[in-house]
């Protein structure tokens, strides 16, 4: 059986985070270089990730200032 793909498993990680408050709306992510150390992957495998949490609505991105979390309301619905 195929493992997960590490840009989901990451994000998913970083949900989890979200979930269990441990990371807070509008609180501030690490730069793509940092997670990517971080994480011990590439770059470019980051860059997939801040997609896919943007894609669900879990990140926003602000050009030249940074990634931060949404509120979880916004994407959780009402659980």
């Amino acid at each position: 059986m195929p493992s997960t793909p590490d840009y989901i498993r990451i994000a998913d990680d970083i949900i989890a985070t979200v979930k269990a408050k441990r990371l807070r709306p509008e609180d501030k992510l690490p730069s793509i270089a940092q997670m990517a150390a971080d994480y011990k992957v590439g770059t470019s495998t980051i860059q997939m990730v801040y997609v896919r949490l943007e894609a669900l609505r879990v990140i926003r991105r602000h050009q030249g200032k940074g990634v931060y979390v949404t509120d979880p309301k916004t994407w959780l619905g009402d659980s």
